[in-house]
């Protein structure tokens, strides 16, 4: 591929170009079959050091046809664009190679390296990339600092233990920068992750939740260690495998200690399996959750002896036994039962759960009132305020709900 007659280069630079076109028309064609072991392993580095110098001309002319805004002419958005259209390279290599070539300029020793083929072209490009990402805070002598640490590791490394080391470079070139702003990115980040915290879980509807979530490294890190302690347990069996992993998880928010958890609605975050008295002695009625869930009546009498489950067995009328008067408030074990029977506040219509919920006394307490699970209900905030306003009047109704009605 020679450069047409017609345009007959006269600035060295592209006379240089026109007889490299020459000579490797020239010695393209040529057979390697006589090229010696040693003679082949010198002339392999040497033709990598060549195109890394080649490259660095390249690089020279494209900064330079940048300056110039060579695109112009033919109405190309920019020079990078109008090179790419004339050489079939994509728009984005070709904005990457100016970006390069802008940064050796300014790099100059860099640059220099690159030209006598001391440097490979990735290589230039991971000193000035880490140079350029140091903070806006950090003076000129330290950038240099830095870029002449990275040129002499060049020598040793290559562009990606390069990068490695750019992004600890003031912990070598100035370590009394790089502990503040190594602090100050740190603090940026786990704010990002705190803001970025997600958990979404979905329940397919045949047994199996599926869920995903973004949590700070540092939550990841000892959710990690928990669950691979437990799953290690089981090296006999499934161990750390993916399977592995996921039983110890569910064993791991099995055992989650129930004093440890906050409470909602006057009761501690636990789940509540509810079954009955035959279900317990082995029988094979099905137990429920109180978030819904239907259980098996073996997985219900699994969960009945585990920490942090509670356990509701209920009699034939489904009853819990009358605390009397003993206490003005319900106890833990009677909210339960009434979230158990009432499944959130009690009025018609209202869908908040019992976790939002107070215990009310259909019989005040002031009016003699005993503190049982019969004479409470599970009302949300909005319905327990209306339920002691002179205005409203409750009626019970069959199915257990209650409603509101304004008084005349």
């Amino acid at each position: 591929m020679s450069i047409s007659a017609d345009h007959t280069p006269r600035h060295p630079v592209a006379s240089f170009v026109a007889r490299m076109h020459d000579e490797l028309d020239h010695i393209g064609e040529r057979p390697m079959w006589s090229m010696g072991d040693d003679e082949t392993r010198h002339t392999l580095v040497e033709a990598t050091r060549l195109l890394a110098r080649l490259s660095a001309l390249e690089l020279k002319v494209a900064a330079h046809a940048d300056r110039n805004q060579v695109g112009d002419a033919s109405g190309a958005t920019s020079a990078g664009v109008w090179w790419a259209n004339h050489t079939r390279m994509t728009q984005a290599e070709a904005h990457r190679k100016i970006k390069l070539a802008k940064a050796l300029e300014a790099h100059e020793p860099v640059g220099e390296a690159l030209a006598g083929g001391d440097v490979l072209v990735d290589q230039a490009r991971a000193i000035t990339d880490s140079v350029g990402a140091l903070p806006d805070t950090v003076q000129s002598d330290v950038r240099t600092r830095a870029r002449d640490y990275l040129l002499e590791a060049a020598a040793h490394y290559d562009a990606r233990a390069l990068r490695i080391q750019g992004r600890r470079i003031l912990d070598v070139v100035a370590p009394e920068v790089g502990e503040d702003e190594e602090a100050r990115q740190l603090a940026a980040e786990e704010k990002t992750a705190e803001q970025a915290a997600r958990l979404t879980m979905h329940d397919d509807g045949h047994g199996q939740t599926h869920g995903r979530f973004t949590v700070p490294t540092e939550v990841a890190d000892t959710l990690r260690k928990a669950v691979q302690a437990i799953a290690s347990r089981k090296a006999g069996g499934e161990g750390l495998s993916p399977h592995g992993m996921g039983l110890a998880f569910a064993e791991y928010v099995r055992r989650y200690p129930e004093d440890k958890l906050p409470t909602a609605g006057g009761v501690s975050a636990t789940v509540v399996v509810t079954m009955t008295l035959e279900t317990l002695m082995g029988g094979l009625k099905a137990a429920q959750l109180d978030t819904g869930t239907r259980i098996s009546p073996g997985l219900a009498r699994k969960l009945a002896c585990e920490a942090g489950v509670i356990p509701v067995v209920l009699g034939g009328r489904s009853e819990v036994l009358d605390v009397g008067r003993r206490r003005r408030f319900h106890t833990k074990a009677q909210r339960i039962a009434l979230a158990v029977r009432d499944k959130g506040c009690a009025a018609m219509g209202c869908e908040r759960p019992g976790s939002w919920c107070h215990a009310h006394h259909l019989i005040p307490w002031i009016q003699g009132g005993g503190t049982s699970v019969e004479n409470g209900v599970l009302l949300c905030p909005r319905h327990h305020t209306l339920a002691h306003h002179q205005d409203y009047e409750l009626a019970h109704r069959p199915e257990g709900k209650v409603a509101f009605n304004k008084r005349e």
